[in-house]
């Protein structure tokens, strides 16, 4: 397989070779620079979903419940995690006679927004009404129609009534609060509120921010920069700024950690890792360069009402054609395992009992030929019509490994027939309204983050398929319809045997590997590229950044 490296690995040779000499001292030790690839579309914590923006989320505010670097779920912005032991879990009937829970949660003492004003059950109560107002497009819209009403007993002190009894209700780790007493009048009008929020308006104001940090200044595109905030109520952090730089091209980022420009570039959201272990090799004696599997599900979403792709024989196909093994192999040493669906190994959910897709060019020709597609016009199949079997695949523009990727893709499906064009964006384009509003024509690859055991509701539930009447809330961005898998989605949040939990695990992922709605490709493992000085960052291997402990890092 020609993986067409040359002019990639070019560009990083003249980036890397033209960098001054590495600059491991600085004169104080109190400011860390950080590296990442992307910048965050928007800011405020409910209606944008991104890996840089959990990265400075993590510095700047807590969430209820969250799962540590050992995958236990535990208590950050709660005095403890809800049970049934404690009583603090307890069955309720709804209004309609459906079983339901009520769970009991206490916001830990001292807990302030950085302007001074206490969090309290009055930014809970607002947090959850302005979430379950459809018009104002909140990402994680399920999860607020199921809470069905919340009760405030004090300032402290509140219990959610679920309208479901679902197996894991003490975790709400996306109930992400927002402050009431500055976010109630941007709220009046809901259908306004996606262009209305301080977040995204005014991010460095004052009660915006509870964590270690507060941001302090943004420069869009570019910078972040994060400072103490004076009201928290923990730990006190070690440095006294930390500035958040993006470099989409990655091999700049590379050069710019040598040259001295930033200090630590971050494996949630920076160099691929074929270029990590390159630079391991390289400069492994002056860096800590840390492997971390996880969570990570490098994949192509499909737009499936495409009439191309609408096709399961297509589908199979494209996947048949497409050399995974080599990929892994070649570009990742094999640290990156192909994926069968979106269940890691490491997941304690995941099962091997699914269709497998080996690269097989003859299966995918036969497959296209059954399709229709054999009408082959200079090496491109053509359908009875004289339609040409062309798509087009878009990804993170800068993205070397993804770029790479894509071309392997490319001459992969070409040896089948299927003529591929590439077209990619800016990332701050392609997730911010490309594939968050269902644009793009065909193919879409990019990393989903997930927790362990993460339900798939918001990605393949047919309700959470965006649209403009729901405020493009909901991550089904293939626009999969499924009865099977829609079942198993609702029963696996309620059935809570490990029997259950086993089949309705297993029933989703068959069907996911079985229908197809995207190619998997492989898991990614995150390299943490870390001067020697940098001490505390603890990866976790899944969608909770290392800075949710960054009151923990420090310079040695």
């Amino acid at each position: 397989m020609n993986l067409r490296t040359a002019l990639a690995a070019a560009a990083l040779a003249t980036a890397i070779g033209s960098t001054p000499a590495l600059t491991q001292d600085r004169p104080a030790r109190d400011e860390l620079v950080i590296g990442v690839s992307q910048f965050p579309q928007g800011f405020h914590p409910n209606l944008a979903s991104h890996v840089v923006l959990s990265l400075i989320h993590g510095m700047t505010r807590r969430p209820f419940t969250v799962y540590d670097a050992d995958w236990k779920l535990i208590c950050l912005l709660c005095d403890e995690l809800p049970s049934r032991d404690a009583g603090s879990i307890r069955d309720w009937t709804t209004p309609a006679g459906e079983p339901g829970l009520e769970v009991d949660y206490t916001i830990r003492d001292g807990a302030t927004w950085d302007d001074g004003t206490p969090v309290s059950t009055d930014d809970v109560t607002f947090t959850w009404e302005i979430g379950r107002n459809e018009a104002a497009g909140i990402n994680n819209q399920e999860l607020y129609r199921r809470m069905e009403k919340i009760v405030a007993h004090d300032a402290r002190r509140f219990t959610i009534f679920w309208n479901k009894r679902t197996c894991d209700a003490e975790a709400i780790n996306d109930f992400e609060l927002v402050p009431a007493h500055l976010e109630r009048p941007a709220a009046s009008d809901p259908a306004a509120y996606r262009s209305r929020n301080a977040y995204d308006t005014d991010p460095t104001q004052a009660g915006l921010y509870f964590g270690p940090y507060r941001i302090s200044q943004v420069e869009p595109g570019a910078t972040i920069v994060l400072e103490p905030n004076p009201t928290w109520w923990g730990k006190a952090p070690a440095f006294k700024r930390i500035t958040v730089r993006t470099i989409e091209n990655t091999a700049a980022l590379e050069a710019n950690l040598l040259s001295g420009e930033i200090d630590y570039i971050a494996g949630e959201d920076g160099i691929s890792l074929d270029q990590a272990i390159a630079f391991e090799k390289r400069h492994g004696d002056r860096f800590d360069v840390i492997f971390k599997p996880g969570l990570f599900y490098e994949h192509v979403d499909l737009r499936l009402d495409n009439p191309l792709l609408s096709d399961l024989r297509v589908r199979r196909a494209l996947l048949h054609a497409i050399d995974r093994t080599s990929i892994s192999e070649r570009l990742f040493e094999s640290k990156q395992p192909v994926a069968d669906t979106f269940v890691h190994p490491l997941d304690s959910m995941h099962t091997d009992d699914v269709r497998k897709y080996a690269f097989a060019p003859d299966a995918a020709r036969a497959l296209l030929d059954e399709a229709g597609w054999t009408d082959i016009r200079k090496g491109i199949r053509h359908n009875a019509s004289g339609e040409p079997l062309r798509l087009e695949i878009m990804t993170t523009a800068g993205n070397r490994v993804r770029e790479l990727v894509e071309q392997v893709i490319q001459s992969n499906l070409r040896e089948v027939g299927v003529d591929l064009r590439i077209r990619n964006q800016p990332a701050r384009v392609l997730f911010g309204q490309t594939i968050r509003q269902r644009e793009f024509p065909a193919m879409a690859m990019f990393a989903w983050f997930s927790t362990p055991e993460n339900i798939p509701r918001t990605t393949m539930h047919s309700t959470m398929i965006p649209t403009t009447e729901n405020g493009w809330s909901g991550q089904n961005y293939t626009g999969f319809r499924n009865p099977v898998m829609d079942d198993a989605i609702d029963r696996v949040e309620v059935e809570c045997s490990d029997a259950d939990q086993t089949r309705h695990w297993t029933t989703i992922q068959q069907t996911y590997a079985d229908q197809l709605p995207v190619l998997p490709l492989y898991f990614r493992a995150n390299a943490f590229v870390m001067p020697r000085w940098l001490a505390g960052v603890t990866p976790t291997g899944h969608q909770y950044p290392s800075t949710l402990w960054v009151e923990n890092w420090s310079a040695e």
